[in-house]
């Protein structure tokens, strides 16, 4: 599984960085979580609101900071 962090580097989208890796940590699952701040990368991906979230090239949030209970919900 690949896990997409998308963000500018601000506060809020740090957060969902750790809330992701919590969520993998806790569901003890096998992903890789990368973290994206280059904005022509990001905006490759169609992406407008920060921070986004992203499961194996699938945006699955964007433009709110999911806690980790949130993450894991999408980690089915």
């Amino acid at each position: 599984m690949n896990i997409k962090v998308l963000g500018g580097g601000c506060k809020s989208c740090e957060t969902l960085l750790k809330a992701a890796k919590e969520a993998v940590a806790n569901k003890g699952i096998d992903a890789e979580v990368e973290y994206i701040t280059d904005m022509e990368r990001i905006m490759n991906y169609g992406v407008m609101s920060m921070p986004a979230l992203m499961i194996d090239d699938k945006i699955v949030s964007s433009g709110k900071v999911l806690k980790a209970k949130d993450v894991e919900k999408l980690l089915q």
